[in-house]
């Protein structure tokens, strides 16, 4: 039997079907056949008998196409498994939080885990159509099942099951399953009601039940033309790969029930694998000095499996040593980080800068300054906060993917978006006009970053289309309408509302504008920490500076305006890093927040940041703060 065996099988069902209604008269030495396409046709109608003989090959070669299932998975997938396939296994088995994985992720992982999750309906999609929910319950919920004692009549040549009684009504674990297609492909699993545990182990379930990937495989060793006895022997070859992908309990009547619909309508001999034979009292063994055949995949596969994860990952990809981490970790948020008493997210202020304290060359230029071994630090940071924040100039300027590039995070070897964080862009004016093109918005297609969420002032006539685009890519827009004595958006009240959508963290990267202003007295307590890079360059007069208002003291005399505490001193390559905490004697009070959704109407007294020629430009209509 050839490789294509799945596939000749089929067709030989189908010739199979066809050549048992087929029949051919003969007289002589003439011969009547079904005429062919480019035959002249007989107008006339066609008999009785022809028809029921039409419709009988149609049935047939349904049935011979629709009763054997096409393995889409072979003996490779069981010895190079998805990496950490026990881990990803366990994780969506406990279903402890929600997981948010990519489509291409759950379709590869749930064949996994489809014996233990049994779908119960379908709640369809919502009217948008992006959105389609599923209902998931533990296979374990239903009822406890008694085989009958007399089956139903089978077709003839057909064996009798033999059914077991199954367990059922242990478990009360649900899953609501969200999908999206819009701009991006994701599906979001969560636990239905009341946080549950299931009430048995995963071990338990693949006792029960095995997963369809491990019948799949089956199933095309024997439509390969191999004896059930010598596929089992293979795959039960190594037990650790094995149990990973679910098979402890893995048997030769399971490998039997998975073909035992193609072994009815093959009567070719089968065969046991190359260098295994059949040995009396002891089944299907390896041949002396022969390999074992998942030695011999793997090395035809690859040379070191090390190497293929990182040729799978984007050639971006940062890589952070782990001992550096132990310098940075005690100035991050923790691994549960929470709201604090007065509704504020842990915040991270970091920055590059030259040695004469300068961000960029000019004011709309972007400059690099960070060594490859800082940057790839301030993507470790990325990795530690749920939000990473800055201002629409930066945005505007610098066109930022705001992403996590570190490698084992989400896009780049982890799973679904986990570790990246959520882009927030502080844009009261509406300013950064999104497109496709953005690359931001790039990077949300690709899978490698989150939907930014850009906080606006209310009272912009926005065009409806770019807040559902922005919607599209996951994102949205954020309307607050608490400002500070000169007509700023409050920062306090940015911080707020951000956590209550669930930031417990945020970073802020900048620009210039940003990070002076959180620099300044009444807003540096807000500052849980300071991450600061200075590279070994001077950019020169002319360029956007971090320097803070100046201070006075009760005789108008200056003095320092700013000096942190708890500092410490890294070199990453050429690169010094300072970490540290700006002093505060109180906690800072935060006044009651006013939040305006960006559909909501205008309130009496809008107002506007910027030019009024920028935003006619821009679609907008400029307003004017009232005269104090």
């Amino acid at each position: 039997m050839s490789e294509n065996g799945p596939v000749e099988a089929v067709d030989a069902a189908i010739v199979e079907a066809i050549a048992a209604h087929t029949t051919t008269t003969t007289a002589g030495d003439n011969v009547t056949a079904i005429p062919s396409d480019d035959a002249p046709r007989n107008e006339s109608p066609p008999r009785e008998e022809e028809v029921e003989q039409a419709e009988a090959i149609q049935a047939d070669v349904q049935e011979a196409t629709t009763q054997i299932p096409v393995p889409t998975r072979n003996i490779r997938d069981l010895f190079n498994p998805p990496r950490n396939i026990a881990s990803i296994r366990q994780r969506l088995f406990d279903v402890a939080e929600k997981i948010e994985l990519r489509k291409d992720e759950f379709d590869l992982y749930w064949p996994y885990v489809d014996n233990v999750w049994v779908r119960q309906h379908r709640a369809g999609s919502d009217k948008t159509g992006l959105y389609k929910t599923d209902y998931y319950a533990c296979r374990l919920q239903r009822p406890t099942y008694t085989p009958k004692a007399v089956d139903k009549p089978r077709p003839e040549g057909t064996p009798t099951r033999k059914k077991q009684i199954r367990e059922g009504g242990k478990c009360h674990m649900k899953l609501k399953i969200v999908r999206y297609e819009g701009g991006f492909q994701s599906v979001t699993i969560n636990q239905l009601g009341d946080k549950t545990q299931h009430l048995h182990d995963l071990d338990t379930m693949d006792r029960i039940k095995r997963t369809t990937v491990l019948m799949d495989i089956a199933r095309s060793e024997v439509m390969n033309g191999y004896m059930p006895a010598s596929v089992y022997a293979v795959m039960s070859e190594d037990e650790n790969r094995l149990a990973a992908s679910g098979g402890r309990h893995l048997n030769r009547n399971d490998i039997r029930n998975a073909s035992q619909v193609w072994r009815q309508q093959q009567k070719d001999p089968l065969r046991v694998h190359e260098g295994y034979k059949y040995d009396h009292g002891n089944g299907i063994v390896r041949e002396k000095g022969a390999i074992p055949l998942v030695q011999r995949v793997v090395n035809a596969e690859v040379v070191d499996p090390a190497l293929a994860y990182y040729a799978d990952l984007p050639p971006n990809t940062l890589r952070f040593p782990e001992g550096h981490s132990a310098f940075l970790d005690p100035y991050l948020p923790p691994t549960n980080a929470a709201i604090s008493e007065v509704g504020l997210p842990h915040v991270t202020l970091t920055y590059a800068t030259s040695m004469d304290s300068s961000l960029s060359l000019a004011p709309g230029i972007q400059t690099v300054l960070s060594g490859p071994h800082s940057k790839a630090m301030t993507h470790y940071l990325r990795s530690k906060h749920d939000a990473i924040l800055v201002g629409v100039r930066t945005a505007l300027a610098d066109d930022p993917a705001l992403n996590c590039r570190l490698e084992g995070v989400g896009g780049y070897g982890g799973l679904g978006w986990e570790g990246q964080p959520r882009p927030v862009v502080i844009d009261p004016g509406a300013r950064w006009l999104l497109t496709p093109q953005t690359r931001v918005i790039r990077t949300v297609s690709e899978g490698k970053g989150k939907g930014p969420w850009i906080i606006i002032a209310p009272g912009l006539n926005m065009d409806p289309n770019r807040i559902e685009m922005l919607k599209y890519y996951g994102g949205k827009y954020l309307g607050l309408s608490d400002f500070d004595q000169r007509w700023r958006l409050r920062w306090e009240a940015i911080l707020r509302a951000l956590a209550m959508e669930g930031i417990r963290s945020v970073m802020i990267e900048g620009g210039g504008m940003v990070i002076n202003e959180l620099l300044r007295p009444e807003h540096s307590n807000l500052v849980s920490s300071v991450v600061v890079t200075v590279a070994p360059t001077y950019l020169g007069q002319g360029g956007v500076t971090i320097s803070p208002a100046p201070k006075l003291d009760a005789d108008r005399r200056p003095q320092p305006a700013l000096r942190f505490k708890d500092v410490r001193w890294q070199s990453f390559g050429e690169d010094a890093v300072m970490c540290g905490r700006i002093p505060y004697l109180d906690p800072p009070v935060v006044p009651p927040q006013s939040m305006a959704p960006v559909t909501m109407a205008p309130p009496p007294r809008p107002v506007s940041f910027f030019n009024s020629s920028v935003d006619a430009q821009n679609g907008f209509q400029p307003r004017v703060p009232p005269t104090p």
